[in-house]
């Protein structure tokens, strides 16, 4: 694999809502809004990618299958529980080893994916001053050099995403 984008998950219902269990948190009416209008900025940007893999919870996997319609690859969709709520950055580093994906999209969790993020690109799981917002993404390109880091392409807030081309 010699690019990788992540993306976290859109805005879904508040954790702790009465008798919705945190691993059943669906995207809300207005989280599925502001994806579809992130995914069609990401397609509106040319993003091409082999393989979209996101975390089984429901807030994730919607977000993946918005993307996946809006870049026409419904069929490079799967789920891999490496990207559930409450993994390690490490392990998904573990994972990525193995992927054969040119170009791959993971979508999942906080605060899994700043630590990967910040493994990624800096070697330390708490080095990056930030965190990606809900429908934010980030581009990396592998290093020849060290299979386990890779270089920031670029890194888009949910609100630079969903511009439009008038804007």
């Amino acid at each position: 694999m010699d690019e990788l984008t992540i993306l976290r998950h859109g805005i879904a219902v508040e954790h702790g809502t009465p008798g919705i269990p945190d691993d059943d948190r669906p995207l809300t009416p207005k989280g599925e809004k502001r994806m579809r209008e992130i995914a069609a900025g990401l397609a509106q940007i040319g993003l091409e990618l082999d393989k979209i893999v996101t975390s089984p919870l429901p807030r994730a996997r919607r977000t993946a299958e918005i993307v996946a319609e809006a870049l026409d690859l419904e069929d490079h969709l799967e789920t891999d529980d490496v990207l559930r709520a409450g993994g390690a950055a490490q392990s998904v580093v573990d994972w990525l080893r193995d992927r054969q994906d040119a170009r791959l999209m993971i979508v999942g969790h906080n605060p899994m994916l700043d630590e990967l993020l910040s493994l990624l690109v800096l070697g330390d799981p708490h080095a990056l001053p930030f965190s990606l917002k809900k429908g934010a993404a980030a581009a990396l390109r592998r290093w020849t050099e060290n299979p386990d880091r890779f270089d920031l392409a670029w890194l888009a807030p949910p609100r630079l995403l969903r511009r439009k081309e008038d804007d």
